[in-house]
């Protein structure tokens, strides 16, 4: 049996008093979602272990059966195996995000959604300006860039950029969690000062604040870490053989190589509502005539959740629906493939941030005996009879069949 997975990236959330107390996936018009739970087996999955912040690197890992405490290290090293960045030992790499200040508050942690040209020119600059044989700005995606501190001690304390929308910046600085560490600290929150000097003026933002889009003003570094220590899951898992990953972000790429999995680059894949749904899904129809495995990962819904969009996140939901899940599913209904559909984490609309709760999930194959829930979603997954899974539960299970 093949295995695919398919993320909706913060698709989950909670009841809304606009839609009638429903969550998103309870209102939206998800019928093969709903088909494909109806004749599977479902349940919650917890993917964020208590002590830790519910982040992407930390739920998408988690899915795929990797222990957090084992091997978390933080974006910036997930993200430099993305972009083909060795890290030596010692080397701190760590999230670089281009945000957008407003009034001494952060207005939004993408800059509004900067291009990625627009993102290299500025990272370009930024090195050229302040870089140095122990600091190096790398482009990555959009607003989503990286940072990487020779030396650097991964022991501070950073505020990810997308839980403090609308807060005064100037808390939330970087912060020593030891004496070792402030000088770390201190060098990352220089460079974040100096940014806003140089920022503002650079001609990508003059032409952005023409247009009356958002400027990218400031770099705001979080998530560091070291080189991690992942087992690829070739070795974990008999059944995998070969695998891939599908996705916009440099975030899931990077956990994907250090999974074992090849990736899979989709011509127009944002990262956005706009992402080429379509391309993904011709991606994962022939990955999988191929591979034993592939991970499809979706940005959409998440970054609608954090712009507080809820008629955009409920258009997204049901975007994925439609023209990914259901061309995928009519290819491989045939037989041989498992269909396994889920939430990295919630991200609420009312929040704009992430959260913990468990997340549904659903897992389809032919000839699986199914339980009794007919809709896909956070209450109708709860009474599921795989019941709530953690750890590397979920994967276990996926693999069994």
């Amino acid at each position: 049996m093949k295995h695919i997975v398919i993320i909706g990236d913060g698709m989950a959330d909670r009841p809304d008093e606009r839609l009638g107390g429903k969550t998103l996936l309870q209102a939206a018009h998800t019928p093969y979602m709903d088909a494909l739970a109806r004749m599977g087996r479902c349940g919650l999955l917890k993917t964020v272990p208590d002590d830790m912040h519910p982040g992407s690197e930390v739920a998408n890992s988690s899915i795929l059966g990797y222990d957090q405490h084992k091997v978390f290290e933080g974006r910036g090293p997930l993200e430099a195996a993305s972009i083909g960045i060795p890290l030596e030992d010692g080397d701190m790499a760590i999230r670089c995000n281009l945000i957008c200040l407003e009034d001494g508050k952060i207005k939004n942690h993408s800059a509004g959604h900067l291009s990625t040209e627009e993102g290299d020119i500025l990272i370009r600059f930024l090195q050229e300006k302040l870089g140095s044989e122990r600091v190096h700005f790398y482009t990555g995606i959009q607003y989503r860039h990286l940072l990487v501190i020779k030396g650097g001690d991964k022991r501070i304390e950073c505020a990810p950029p997308h839980d403090h929308p609308l807060e005064p910046w100037k808390p939330l600085l970087v912060k020593a969690q030891c004496p070792e560490a402030q000088a770390t600290a201190d060098l990352l929150n220089e460079l974040i000062l100096r940014s806003q000097e140089l920022l503002p003026d650079h001609p990508v933002n003059r032409k952005r604040i023409a247009e009356g889009k958002d400027p990218a003003n400031s770099i705001w570094p979080w998530s560091g870490g070291y080189r991690p220590a992942m087992t690829p899951l070739t070795e974990t898992f008999p059944q995998i053989h070969s695998g891939a990953v599908i996705t916009a972000v440099d975030l899931i790429r990077g956990i994907g190589r250090y999974a074992g999995l090849r990736t899979i680059e989709v011509e127009g894949a944002t990262g956005l509502y706009n992402t080429n749904y379509e391309g993904k899904a011709e991606a994962a129809i022939e990955a999988i005539s191929k591979d034993d495995f592939v991970f499809v990962h979706v940005e959409a819904s998440d970054e609608a959740g954090h712009d507080g969009n809820l008629s955009l996140k409920l258009q997204t939901i049901e975007y994925l629906d439609r023209r990914l899940i259901g061309p995928i599913y009519e290819a491989v209904k045939a037989g041989g493939v498992a269909i396994a559909i889920l939430p990295d984490h919630p991200t609420p609309v009312v929040l704009r941030t992430h959260s913990r709760e468990a997340v549904p999930f659903l897992i389809y194959a032919p000839g699986i005996e199914a339980d009794s829930v007919e809709t896909f979603d956070e209450f109708s997954c709860a009474k599921g009879s795989y019941g709530t899974l953690e750890g590397d539960g979920f994967i276990k299970a996926l693999m069994a069949i």
